[in-house]
């Protein structure tokens, strides 16, 4: 392949990566007896590599093997497991600049962003290890004289995990990572057209796994598209599936999951807000907006796609925004300086055209922007719309680097205006009044799973928990908590004395 010979192409080899790449590790081997299908650059559209998909059958052998591989690294002690993601983060830091430099090669975000993800891994294998030993239970009070209740936390078996192009291997991390310090195996399934991405990182966990005599099988990785995906949503082998994509297709995935009663965690659609009132610091705000709308060219799923300006403030903000976006540099992801790189694929870059018919058939004024630029690539401008928030477009998401704007007169019409989508996902206001903050942190604030003040909507750190409501999904990934979604939890009593007394004092006999 011509990427291959191209000098600053020489670090792909360094990944393991060749011309022609089996796709499917399974049973502790690489493999694949699917179709090939070739893997593109967006800067250029073309070729980077070959890569051989999985079929369902090399699933099926691969699916067998990890679930007799749980049985053993279930048994192993949690701090050990511990050890071996804390190897897994080690192998990742030797990378990091490689896997960085190729998730934006293959997906298209800017390096920072790209390096920035694969260190988004590294973070969460280190909170995984802290977190082996933390995985605590609970002793319960019991009503019994000489009982004793306690809760008790076991590994599921094997966890699911489908993830998708815009942060191809950020998300396993979040999964992975505390699925296999919980005691889980996991089955991954990376994004169809960032096979490379998910072949590089399988290369490195199977190699510590390789290293500590661990079976293969205690992490399996599938290049393929739906009937991949389709295998491990029906699959009763696995009892929870984290699924990452567009609300209709994870709509699809928890019907099929639900179906055979195992747990779904989602990660869907978003539709994110910033609201700027009247006393915000507008500098600060104007740099927030821009990262959040323009960053990975609008396609993380913590975007900022509405805008929503106090009235008094609003016609100021707008210029210091168009202002910013005038200076975007707009180019090739690798090159230092590029702000806005590529769309994903030649569908998204037509997605966005079509997307900016429909606002201006909407009554969508173009402030910015709204056109495609001629290239090999598939880059667009970054776009301001001002349009009403009644519009059916704003409802829906447009994944792409597209801002509408509208204005408001009091926080109550626009905290309505940031809930009245159904997506749930990221929100931020910025203002200097703790009686507002408090407000939106509030019941009656913002509905969604990210409530943030002064910040913007994207960029969260490991240590909270990620995920949204309504038609985000629900789902919880990453810290606070959300380990407990990976393990399955047994409520325990003991009766270490001779009688036998019964609950709520019942006498039976």
């Amino acid at each position: 392949m011509g990427a291959f010979a191209k000098e600053e192409h020489q670090f792909l080899a360094e990944l393991g990566l060749a011309p022609r790449n089996p796709g499917s590790f399974a049973c502790g081997a690489w493999g694949g007896s699917g179709p090939v299908v070739t893997s593109t650059s967006p800067t250029n559209n073309q070729v980077i590599a070959e890569v051989v998909e999985a079929s369902v059958n090399d699933y099926g052998e691969g699916m067998r093997a990890s679930f007799d591989a749980a049985k053993t690294w279930m048994a192993i002690p949690a701090p050990k497991r511990g050890e071996i993601v804390r190897q897994i983060g080690d192998a990742l830091r030797a990378k990091l600049h490689h896997l960085g430099r190729l998730v934006s090669l293959e997906m298209g975000k800017i390096l920072p962003e790209g390096i920035g993800e694969v260190q988004e891994i590294i973070d969460m294998c280190d909170y995984a290890v802290g977190l082996s030993r933390q995985l605590n239970g609970s002793i319960i009070p019991s009503e019994r004289p000489n009982h004793m209740m306690m809760e008790v936390w076991n590994p599921l078996g094997v966890v699911g995990v489908i993830t998708a192009f815009n942060f191809p291997c950020a998300v396993l991390g979040w999964n992975a990572c505390i699925a296999l310090v919980c005691g889980n195996c996991v089955v991954w399934k990376g994004a169809p057209t960032t096979p490379l991405i998910t072949i590089a990182m399988t290369k490195i966990v199977a190699s510590v796994l390789e290293k500590n005599n661990l079976p293969g099988a205690i992490f399996t990785a599938f290049c393929g598209g739906t009937e991949i995906g389709q295998a491990i949503s029906l699959d009763t082998r696995i009892p929870l599936v984290s699924f990452t994509g567009s609300t209709r297709a994870g709509l699809m995935v928890q019907q099929q999951v639900n179906a055979r009663f195992g747990k779904c965690l989602l990660e869907l659609s978003g539709n994110n807000a910033i609201i700027v009132m009247d006393d915000a610091d507008i500098q600060l705000a104007v740099r927030s907006v821009l990262f959040a709308a323009v960053g990975t060219a609008g396609q993380r799923c913590t975007t900022c796609r509405r805008l929503i300006l106090h009235e008094s403030i609003y016609q100021t903000f707008l210029d210091q925004l168009v202002e910013v976006y005038k200076q975007v540099r707009i180019g090739d992801p690798l090159e230092k300086g590029t702000l806005l790189g590529p769309l994903h694929t030649p569908a998204s870059k037509e997605n966005f055209l079509k997307g900016v018919q429909t606002i201006k058939s909407q009554g969508g004024k173009i402030l910015f922007g709204g056109s495609a630029i001629e290239s090999e690539g598939n880059f667009v401008q970054p776009t301001i719309v001002e349009i009403s928030a009644s519009a059916p477009v704003v409802k829906e998401e447009l994944f792409g680097p597209v801002l509408y704007v509208m204005k408001f007169q009091t926080l109550k019409e626009a905290i309505e205006i940031n809930n009245s989508v159904p997506q749930g996902l990221s929100s931020s206001i910025f203002t200097k009044k703790p009686e507002i903050i408090f407000k939106w942190l509030g019941p009656h604030g913002s509905d969604c799973g990210i409530v943030n003040v002064n910040i913007p909507t994207n960029g969260a750190e490991i240590g909270g928990a990620f995920g949204g409501e309504k038609a985000t999904g629900g789902g919880r990934e990453a810290g606070s908590d959300s380990w407990k979604q990976y393990m399955r939890r047994a409520t325990c009593t003991i009766n270490y004395g001779s009688e036998l007394p019964l609950a709520q004092g019942i006498n039976f006999g």
